[in-house]
């Protein structure tokens, strides 16, 4: 079987991972924000946590793994392409959102969250932006 083709596949299957995680939380974080009931905050945290910690991290780490496996199999010297590197850029503004949920979510789970739920919905659409941009960058390869 071709080691490319593999990869490419296993990438994939792990970003649309990350992203359904990347997308889903901050949905939850909105209702979780809008909530008085300390049962119904209770439930978002561990809906919260799960979430992160078993299919987003896991995700993540995979994403960037094949991400990686697949530059080595087409060899290091495809970094000089410029869309790559702006896929790169992209990936990595889309870890830091990782990383700035993961710190919302250590927030709800502190009873500390200073956010509303609207900016919680105006920050859902940043990962659907980076998205859109990686994508037609891998099909189109513009730059």
């Amino acid at each position: 079987m071709n080691a490319y083709l593999t990869f490419k596949a296993l990438h994939l299957i792990a970003v649309i991972s990350w992203m359904a995680g990347l997308l889903y939380l901050p949905r939850i974080f909105v209702y979780h924000a809008e909530t008085n009931k300390d049962e119904v905050k209770e439930v978002f945290k561990i809906m919260e946590r799960r979430l992160f910690l078993y299919i987003m991290n896991p995700a993540m780490i995979l994403s960037w793994l094949f991400g990686f496996l697949l530059i080595h199999s087409i060899g290091i010297h495809s970094l000089k392409d410029s869309w790559l590197l702006a896929k790169i850029i992209l990936v990595i503004s889309l870890t830091f959102y990782h990383f700035f949920l993961f710190n919302c979510l250590k927030k709800f789970s502190n009873n500390e969250n200073g956010h509303t739920p609207k900016f919680f919905r105006i920050i859902n659409e940043v990962p659907t932006v980076l998205l859109i941009i990686i994508i037609f960058l891998v099909v189109f390869k513009p730059i």
